[in-house]
C-alpha cells in the first residue's frame, strides 16, 4: 500500500467540515482562533478550478485562485497554509490531479467530496453520486496519491448495509489516503436524521487508517466536552464539525462557547480584512443569528447591501473605515511601486498616451490592432510585437507594442491583456499620424476597404418596366453578390 509522507496529522484532532457558503477563508480563520486543528475549504468543483489562475495578492497578503471572470473562487493565506484541506467535487481522475497539482503548494492537503447528496455535485457523478461508482472511486485516489506529495483524504456517507459500507472503506483504504472522514448517514437521509453511531464505529475497527466521525451536530455536539464523547462514542480517531461550527465557531474552545455577538464581530472583522463578499459574509452571519433574524439587528443585518452596512449594523463603522483605508494606502502604495518599476524595465525611448480602448468607438470586426497590422504590411515591416505585464496588486494589464524597433503604449492599465494591447496600439497609430478606424475616421483604409467590398458584395436590380401584355416584373431588391472575399474574413 502506497501512502504520502505526511506533515498533517489526523489522529485526535478536532476539525471544521467542508460547507458550501460557510467554509470561506473568514469562517476558516476564526475556527482555527478557537481551537480548530484543521479546517476544511468548501466544495470546490474541479472545471472552475481548472479555468483559475493562481495569484500573489499583495494588498491582504494571499493567495487567490482567480476565474476568468475575475471572481475568486478560492483564497487562502500564510496563517492556514499547513492547517488548511482543500475539498474538491470531482468525477474524473486526470482532472482531480491537476486541480490537486494547482493548488497544493498553498494547502496542506487535498480530499475528494464522496458525500454531498445535493444536486450541484450529484449531477455531474461528484458527490454522493461516487458511492455507486467504487472502481471510479479508486482510481481517483490512487491517481491523486500517486501524483502528489500532500496527503490525500476523502469524505463519504454510509450504504444501504453495513457490508457494503465496509467493503468500500477498504478498497479506499488500499488506495493509500491519510484518513476517511465518515459522515454517518445515508444519502438519502437529513440531519434530522439520528446518525449512526454504531456505522462509524464499525468502520473505525475495521480499517488501520485514521477514520474522522461527521453527523452529531444535530444530536450530540453542543458544547466542546461533546467533541471527545462524540470521539468515544463512534471509536474515530478525530471529530468533524459542520453545523454546530456554523452556528457558533467556539464550539473548539476547550473553555467554553463564546457570545454570539462577539463572535459575530470576529468573523465580520476577518471578512473585512480579507475582502470577502458581502453577500457571503451576510449569509453566514444569519447562519449564526438563526432564530434572532427578527430581532432589531437581525433586521438590519438583512436589509445591508454592503460590508460597510454589515459593519454599522454591528457597531464596527469606524472599524470598516480605518481597515479599508488601510488597504487602500497600501494598494495605492504597491501601484506606485509597479509603476515605478515599469518605468524603469521599459526605458526612456518609450512613447506614451494616456488612452483607453473603446470598441463602442469602432465597427465591428476593425480594431487599432487590425489597422496598425495592415499599415505595417502595406510598408513592408515587421508584424507588431506586444509585451504586456500584469500588476499583482490590482491584477490590471499595461502593453508595450515594438513597431521598427520603436515602442509605444498607453499611460493607464487595463483589465485586460486584449485592452492593453488596442490601447498600446492606438498610441503608435496616433504617434505615426495614422488612421486607427474608429467610427470617426473615415480616412481608415481598413474602412475604405469595408466599403469598396460591401458595395461588390451586394447588387441593387433596377425595376423595369411592364409592357402590355406582359408580366410584372419583380419590386426593386438587394441579391447577395458572388464576391464573398472580404478583409472582415481575413484571419
Amino acid at each position: 500500500m502506497i501512502v504520502n509522507s505526511l506533515t498533517l496529522c489526523y489522529q485526535g484532532k478536532v476539525i471544521l467540515a467542508p460547507m458550501v457558503r460557510v467554509g470561506t477563508l473568514p469562517m476558516r480563520l476564526l475556527a482555527l482562533d478557537y481551537g480548530a486543528d484543521i479546517v476544511y475549504c468548501e466544495e470546490l468543483i474541479d472545471i472552475k478550478m481548472l479555468q483559475c489562475k493562481r495569484v500573489v495578492n499583495e494588498v491582504l497578503d494571499t493567495i487567490d485562485f482567480v476565474a476568468p471572470n475575475e471572481r475568486v473562487v478560492f483564497r487562502t493565506c500564510e496563517r492556514e497554509q499547513n492547517k488548511v484541506v482543500f475539498q474538491m467535487g470531482s468525477a474524473d481522475a486526470e482532472r482531480a490531479l491537476a486541480v490537486a497539482r494547482l493548488v497544493e503548494n498553498d494547502v496542506a492537503g487535498i480530499d475528494i467530496n464522496m458525500g454531498c447528496p445535493k444536486e450541484y455535485s450529484t449531477k455531474g457523478g461528484m458527490g454522493a453520486a461516487l458511492l455507486s461508482d467504487p472502481d471510479k472511486i479508486e482510481k481517483i485516489l490512487s491517481t491523486l496519491v500517486k501524483g502528489i506529495c500532500k496527503p490525500v483524504t476523502c469524505k463519504i456517507r454510509i450504504l444501504p448495509s453495513l457490508e457494503e459500507t465496509l467493503n468500500l472503506v477498504k478498497r479506499i483504504e488500499r488506495t493509500g489516503v491519510a484518513a476517511i472522514a465518515v459522515h454517518g448517514r445515508k444519502k438519502e437521509e437529513r440531519p434530522q436524521h439520528p446518525v449512526h453511531c454504531d456505522i462509524i464505529k464499525a468502520i473505525a475497527e475495521a480499517v488501520s487508517i485514521p477514520v474522522i466521525a461527521n453527523g452529531g451536530s444535530h444530536d450530540h455536539i453542543k458544547v466542546y466536552s461533546d467533541l471527545e464523547a462524540f470521539r468515544q462514542m463512534t471509536s474515530a480517531s478525530s471529530v468533524m464539525v459542520a453545523r454546530a461550527a456554523m452556528w457558533n465557531p467556539s464550539i473548539f474552545r476547550k473553555e467554553g462557547l463564546q457570545p454570539l455577538e462577539r463572535i459575530m464581530q470576529e468573523y465580520i472583522k476577518y471578512a473585512v480584512r480579507y475582502d470577502n463578499h458581502y453577500t457571503n459574509t451576510k449569509y453566514c452571519l444569519c447562519q449564526m443569528l438563526r432564530e434572532q433574524l427578527e430581532t432589531p439587528q437581525g433586521k438590519k443585518l438583512h436589509a445591508a447591501q454592503s460590508s460597510r452596512e454589515i459593519c454599522e449594523a454591528f457597531e464596527l463603522g469606524s472599524f470598516y473605515e480605518r481597515v479599508t483605508a488601510e488597504l487602500e494606502a497600501k494598494a495605492a502604495s504597491l501601484r506606485k511601486e509597479a509603476q515605478e518599476e515599469w518605468d524603469q524595465d521599459a526605458g526612456p525611448d518609450v512613447i506614451q498616451m494616456a488612452v483607453k480602448f473603446d470598441k463602442r468607438q469602432y465597427p465591428p470586426q476593425i480594431t487599432p490592432k487590425m489597422c496598425l497590422l495592415e499599415w505595417c504590411r502595406k510598408e513592408k515591416l515587421a508584424q507588431p510585437v506586444y509585451e504586456t505585464i500584469q500588476r499583482p496588486v490590482d491584477r490590471l494589464f499595461r502593453s508595450i507594442v515594438i513597431v521598427s524597433e520603436h515602442k509605444y503604449c498607453s499611460a493607464l492599465w487595463d483589465k485586460s491583456k486584449k485592452l492593453a494591447e488596442q490601447a498600446a496600439a492606438i498610441v503608435c497609430l496616433r504617434s505615426l499620424g495614422l488612421p486607427e478606424g474608429n467610427l470617426g475616421d473615415p480616412q481608415s483604409p481598413l474602412m475604405h476597404k469595408r466599403k469598396v467590398e460591401e458595395r461588390e458584395l451586394w447588387k441593387v436590380t433596377d425595376d423595369e418596366e411592364t409592357l402590355p401584355g406582359e408580366a410584372p416584373h419583380k419590386k426593386p431588391h438587394l441579391t447577395l453578390g458572388t464576391n464573398n472575399s472580404s478583409v472582415l474574413d481575413r484571419p
